[in-house]
């Protein structure tokens, strides 16, 4: 038998595996290596940035500071080892109201498999752009058409706690986005570990997201009629040669984020949670989020929290939420969250999440 010492210092090995490759993955030349210094910060590098909005009104409330929480359907974008986690079928589904009257909605569901320790999750995000005219040189004002342009996540994801503190997880999602008659699409993965330590209310989560090959568009739309050597009629030239525009390849926004959560039970119905989380992106500078959370009778929930602390400029900030949870019947959990997001010069956005799940 593996003694509890020894689990420890293999979790502890693992997370360090963890974080090392992530670095390895995101890693680039130093500046010390080009002979002069830098603060690139590489903002905008990479496409899919559907793929960086938090899920769960709950999770960004607490400013985002969800890794090491992770016990609720939302778990599936912050650190799906988590949904182990969850005891029962479990049902979310969440509506961001995003910029500029954009809208990003999204359904989580969580399925334990108690006999093998390990739960599937199904995670469906959808980011409408809603309904536009098409403009032209010289009809600026519209021609009449309207097009309009979305992005698409499918995710499948499975957890297996590995022991009875430690769980891990690994998904594979597909991203599509459409821009009238263009399209494009790719595959990745995410993997995350979940470390409930031996000192009591104390969690270590880990997550890499968004691993897979690059991704671009196509479709007829950037398709155009040219005439190729500029001859116009002479020679019996064609002027009207079709050409197809081809557009650059861009990576998926890669991110490591590493958190820490401790719970502090004041009796059976009431708690206090405070966690954090550091942030390492691959089109961004590393930022830190913190997020509190007050339980309150088992039934209402107080949160705050702050964004992208350290970041030498960043929009968004201060985070506020509140929730509640309903006993239906005995039979059934329902849950209503809300937050508030502070982004500044862009204003504030709002979320709210309805879940359901059964009595436990």
């Amino acid at each position: 038998m593996i003694n509890e010492k020894t689990k420890f210092e293999n979790v502890f090995l693992l997370l360090i595996f963890i974080f090392f490759f992530s670095q390895a993955v995101s890693a680039q030349v130093s500046s010390d290596q080009l002979g002069y210094n830098t603060d690139v910060s590489r903002r905008g590098t990479t496409a899919g940035a559907m793929l960086e909005i938090g899920v769960g009104a709950r999770a960004e409330a607490l400013g985002g500071a969800f890794v090491a929480i992770a016990d609720d359907p939302s778990a599936l974008y912050w650190n799906p080892a988590g949904i182990v986690n969850v005891p029962v079928v479990s049902l979310q589904a969440s509506k961001t109201e995003w910029f500029v009257e954009t809208n990003f909605n999204t359904l989580d569901l969580i399925l334990p498999i108690p006999m093998i320790s390990s739960a599937l999750g199904i995670h469906i995000a959808m980011m409408d752009y809603g309904e536009n005219p098409v403009r032209s040189i010289f009809r600026p004002e519209g021609t009449g058409e309207t097009y309009s342009a979305s992005d698409l996540v499918a995710g499948l994801y499975y957890a297996l706690a590995i022991t009875d503190r430690v769980s891990v997880g690994l998904g594979a999602k597909y991203f599509q986005q459409s821009i009238w008659h263009v399209k494009g699409s790719t595959i990745a993965a995410d993997m995350s570990i979940l470390f409930e330590t031996p000192l009591d209310g104390l969690k270590v989560g880990g997550t890499i997201s968004n691993l897979g090959p690059s991704f671009s568009l196509s479709g007829r739309d950037l398709t155009r009629v040219y005439d190729i050597d500029g001859r116009k009629d002479e020679y019996f030239n064609n002027d009207n040669v079709a050409i197809q525009l081809a557009t650059e390849d861009y990576p998926l926004p890669l991110l490591f984020r590493f958190g820490l959560a401790y719970e502090w039970e004041l009796d059976r119905r009431n708690s206090l949670i405070l966690a954090g989380n550091i942030n390492h992106p691959s089109n961004d500078v590393q930022t830190v989020d913190l997020g509190v959370e007050a339980k309150l009778l088992n039934m209402a929930y107080l949160r705050a929290g702050y964004r992208s602390l350290f970041a030498d400029y960043s929009a968004d900030g201060l985070t506020l939420g509140a929730g509640l949870r309903y006993k239906v019947l005995g039979a059934a959990n329902l849950t209503f969250d809300y937050s508030w997001t502070d982004w500044t010069v862009l204003s504030s956005v709002n979320r709210f999440t309805v879940g359901i799940s059964g009595y436990y």
